[in-house]
């Protein structure tokens, strides 16, 4: 391997950059977390993540990946053989998909084309024909981290009101939280489902559920197993503030530092700095002459671009260089989008630089692997950095 100096650029869509002062934070000793300290922690972080989720009410947060809160949402609100509904808007959606049908739920997957979210016309389509309310959830993907879409969420929970339908909305906040403007109570979602390693800008390793009370009012009638992910225990004992198994004590230590972080900079500034970063990363596509995978605007996700390389050009040729040249990781095409494109992560801990500095090795990478880019793509970046 090539020795590199200065300091690895991680420019996948998550794990993020984690900022010093949250690995201070971790490094902390660990307390007992059964005592009064530990206590106080957990009832000064519960109230601080709310905010996050757009909620005032139960955000459950467990030692797991995203995908365990996947799971958590689905057992703790369905019943063996309840149908749900789901939307194909990329790799992710479709192992959530996968995950439901292991679990014995019966899904319909409304087919797309991995370039678009979730369609509210196709959603208020089959809510009008269920007149028997045989669906009892819809899966929706906020933002798709393979693709770089992001699906309209009020647009569907519209759709939900307007068909009087009692469908619960499950949302999948991954890649979204703490990088793009989310609402849990506002746009009436049921459960949304989070994870430490992107927006939040922790390590991997706490996976979250925001809890509605119809969410709540579900799961005292849900029958899927479930045990460890049991919302009941885990509420009954935050109540306290503390859990009913050994939690990831230093990670809530970091959890809280980046709630206080984004409450520094106040969420609604946060979201217009990854607003602004994506659109930056967008006039560089464009200006380069290649294409954003993204065929929405409405849907531009503003935490990562995926870029098509078109062409019989390889993406993974283009990653391995600029890993190579330049000790940068871009995200691989997944699924179906193997070697098509690569994925620019701009979220978390991320300014104007780090940008200026991503999208400079990118330019160089696609020139060194034999694409024939134009070089203002750079400057068209920076002038929307430069607010020009």
């Amino acid at each position: 391997m090539t020795a590199h100096s200065g300091r690895h650029f991680l420019q996948i869509p998550g794990p993020t950059n984690v900022p010093d002062r949250i690995l201070r934070a971790i490094a902390q000793p660990t307390i007992d977390h059964r005592g009064p300290e530990f206590a106080e922690l957990t009832k000064d972080l519960l109230r601080r993540v709310q905010p996050v989720f757009g909620t005032d009410g139960p955000v459950v947060i467990y030692p797991s990946s995203g995908t365990g809160a996947w799971e958590a949402a689905l057992v703790n609100t369905l019943s063996p053989g309840d149908r749900v509904l789901a939307f194909e808007t990329g790799h992710f959606a479709t192992l959530w998909r996968e995950m439901a049908e292991r679990l014995g739920l019966e899904v319909e997957f409304v087919a797309g084309d991995w370039r678009h979210g979730a369609d509210p016309v196709a959603l208020a389509e089959r809510l009008a024909a269920d007149t028997a309310h045989r669906i009892a959830a819809i899966m929706v993907v906020h933002n798709e981290t393979s693709t770089g879409v992001t699906s309209r969420i009020p647009e569907i929970r519209a759709a939900l009101d307007e068909a009087e339908h009692p469908a619960l909305l499950l949302v999948d906040t991954i890649s979204s939280l703490g990088s793009i403007d989310y609402r849990h109570r506002e746009w009436g979602v049921d459960v949304t489902v989070g994870c430490s390693q992107k927006g939040l800008m922790l390590p991997p390793g706490l996976g979250f559920n925001a809890v509605s009370e119809k969410a709540l009012a579900a799961a005292r009638t849900a029958r899927l197993p479930r045990s460890y992910l049991d919302w009941t225990p885990i509420l009954d004992a935050n109540a306290h503030g503390f859990y009913p198994y050994t939690p990831a004590t230093n990670l809530l230590y970091g959890l809280r530092e980046a709630c206080l972080m984004l409450e520094e900079e106040g969420l609604a500034s946060v979201f217009a700095r990854h607003d602004r970063h994506a659109a930056a990363t967008r006039a560089a596509v464009r200006g380069w002459g290649l294409e954003v995978l993204c065929a929405d605007p409405r849907e531009y996700s503003s935490s990562l671009t995926a870029v098509l390389v078109g062409g019989a050009h390889d993406a993974d040729k283009v990653r391995r260089i600029i890993l190579d040249r330049f000790d940068m990781s871009l995200g691989t095409g997944l699924g179906r989008l193997a070697g098509r494109v690569f994925r620019i992560g701009h979220l978390g801990d991320f300014n104007d630089l780090s940008l200026a500095g991503t999208l400079a090795g990118v330019q160089m990478g696609l020139e060194l692997a034999g694409i024939a880019v134009d070089p203002g793509g750079l400057q068209d970046a920076l002038e929307v950095l430069r607010g020009e």
